[in-house]
């Protein structure tokens, strides 16, 4: 098993990189949101690998990071959800952005990836919301935020300011968040997930 490989991208393919590394060039499945993240041929990178495992087949596929990769093998585990529909949805939706949308129940945002429909994005999210949670997703912006109210910063519910921290992850912006928090009936009692889920349905 290769847990990952450090080399020079010595290829850019539509849906896919070859990275060199002391000689062998590996052909790596990737999503698009990796590929134009990469600044060019002969660029040093790191890529944690998953080998894929077929009959007639053996294919790797890489992330740049841990969390990327899990959220990978979280994908192709779910029903009728193959490597390349994993890399399809991890085109068009981040890893915060994916778990935002198991969630909130919201299938349009997982279908907008190439080849997923409507009862494949009903599955990814019948089988995945009790496998990507809040805390888990956004344990580093949690992170921050308790040291910005640490260092003096605006104290006050957790779930509201978990809330603030996924939307505003989403391109929202914090007058926006709050505003849509504030319409929530009994948002400063609610838990995390379901204050979400709440106000998600308040910004769309």
């Amino acid at each position: 098993m290769i847990g990952y490989i450090k080399g020079s991208v010595e290829g850019i393919l539509t849906d896919s990189i070859i990275l060199e590394s002391n000689g062998i060039g590996y052909h790596i499945y990737t999503s698009g949101m990796v590929l134009n993240s990469l600044s060019g041929m002969h660029q040093e990178i790191k890529i944690f690998t998953y080998l894929h495992v077929r009959e007639d087949e053996l294919s790797l596929f890489g992330f740049p990071t841990t969390d990327e990769l899990d959220t990978f093998k979280l994908l192709i585990g779910v029903n009728g959800i193959g490597p390349k529909a994993a890399l399809a949805i991890l085109t068009v939706l981040s890893v915060k952005e994916l778990a935002l949308a198991v969630m909130a129940g919201d299938t349009k945002a997982i279908t907008k990836a190439n080849g997923v429909g409507v009862k494949g994005a009903n599955r990814v999210i019948m089988e995945l919301k009790d496998k990507l949670t809040f805390d888990d997703v956004f344990a580093e912006d949690k992170d921050a935020a308790f040291a910005t109210s640490a260092a003096g910063g605006t104290g006050g519910n957790n779930s509201v300011q978990d809330t603030v921290l996924a939307l505003v992850s989403l391109g929202y912006s914090e007058f926006e968040a709050m505003k849509a928090i504030k319409q929530v009936d009994g948002a400063e009692a609610m838990e995390a997930d379901a204050l979400l889920k709440a106000a998600l349905k308040k910004v769309f």
